[in-house]
């Protein structure tokens, strides 16, 4: 019989936990969403990721390579890795780009304010959607 832990952990995993409704009801754009990507002052996803975006030199090893991204989850699931990847993995050391609540550290200015506003998470989901390719092994 599985643990009452594994049940949990396939509960969070499940695509029904995951974001299934655009945040905007209009389409994310894929140019500005690897902009946002490839941007070190606003997404700063390449401190931890490694993308396809050759021109960004020196970036991170530590997260997922965002290469293949499309092909391994959903635009919901995406979406809710985005918007709060505590929600999957409550140990995930990715910032909550679109939340507010429970944060700790947050300096005065930036309280009450998401990292990334609604449409440009749909346009970061929309990019992540084309790579669908996984990284060369």
């Amino acid at each position: 019989m599985p643990s009452a832990r594994l049940l949990a952990l396939l509960l969070l995993a499940s695509p029904a936990w995951a974001e299934e409704a655009s945040l905007t009801g209009q389409p994310g754009d894929p140019a500005r969403g690897r902009a946002i990507v490839a941007d070190r002052q606003r997404g700063l996803c390449l401190l931890c990721h490694t993308a396809p975006i050759p021109e960004e030199r020196f970036q991170g090893n530590l997260a997922p390579d965002l290469a293949g991204s499309g092909s391994r989850w959903t635009e919901a699931e995406l979406r809710l890795r985005l918007m709060d990847s505590r929600r999957l993995n409550p140990d995930s050391i990715m910032p909550s780009y679109y939340r507010t609540e429970g944060l700790h550290r947050v300096g005065p200015a930036f309280q009450g304010r998401t990292v990334l506003g609604a449409q440009e998470i749909e346009d970061v989901v929309a990019y992540l959607l084309t790579l669908r390719e996984d990284p060369a092994r």
